[in-house]
């Protein structure tokens, strides 16, 4: 039988792809939107992880999420950063989040107020995309927007206080082969991972909408 990591990862593939090729994400990784598209993209992921990480106290006892509430893990501190450097200080008065980052947002607080294994299924789709694709999308904008290296403005891409990505990542794997979940469980995890990615396609397709390239 495969490790839980691997059914998870394989189960969600098709999920995985279709939301990294949306066309918002190729058009920003082709360079073809600007800086402001980036920003708006950042601010949305600032709802999201505080969904994640508003929750990580009271979870970090739970059984089954509690591993994985690992605190060089946090990026909100680090979005907040890129923010202001992005749109001054005062950003916060200027932060819309759109419906389907509401939406987003919504889900991984009613997991993780509701259901632990749901909160492990949205932990995992995001931070360990950080962990790896991120890192592209962090190269491009400081190449695109001459962004200073890992510094202001990339900063949430930046794990300082993780070393070694791939062997972190490794050991993460390792939490999910031994969560404490049944396998009709860990079935509702993969389906509520593969709805994860789902909810980013959707935030996508609002910010392509928001920001479609001229003819």
């Amino acid at each position: 039988m495969d490790a839980f990591s691997t059914v998870i990862r394989v189960a969600s593939h098709e999920q995985h792809t279709e939301a990294e090729t949306s066309s918002f994400m190729s058009d920003l990784l082709g360079g073809r939107l600007g800086v402001d598209a980036y920003t708006r993209y950042t601010e949305q992921l600032w709802f999201v992880y505080r969904a994640l990480e508003d929750a990580a106290e009271s979870l970090r006892d739970d059984p089954v999420a509690g591993p994985f509430v690992q605190p060089e893990l946090m990026r909100v501190a680090e979005i907040e950063r890129d923010l202001a450097h992005l749109r001054g200080p005062d950003w916060r008065g200027s932060a819309v989040a759109l419906p389907a980052t509401r939406a987003y947002a919504d889900r991984v607080a009613f997991c993780a107020a509701e259901w632990p294994g749901g909160y492990v299924a949205h932990h995992y789709t995001r931070y360990l995309g950080d962990l790896s694709g991120g890192q592209i999308i962090r190269d491009k904008a400081e190449r695109t927007w001459g962004f200073e290296r890992k510094g202001d403005g990339v900063r949430f891409y930046v794990f300082e206080a993780i070393g070694n990505p791939a062997a972190f990542k490794r050991t993460y794997r390792e939490l999910l082969d031994a969560i404490g979940a049944d396998d009709l469980e860990k079935q509702r995890i993969v389906d509520e991972c593969k709805r994860a990615f789902d909810f980013n396609g959707a935030v996508f397709r609002e910010l392509g909408a928001q920001f479609p390239l001229s003819a």
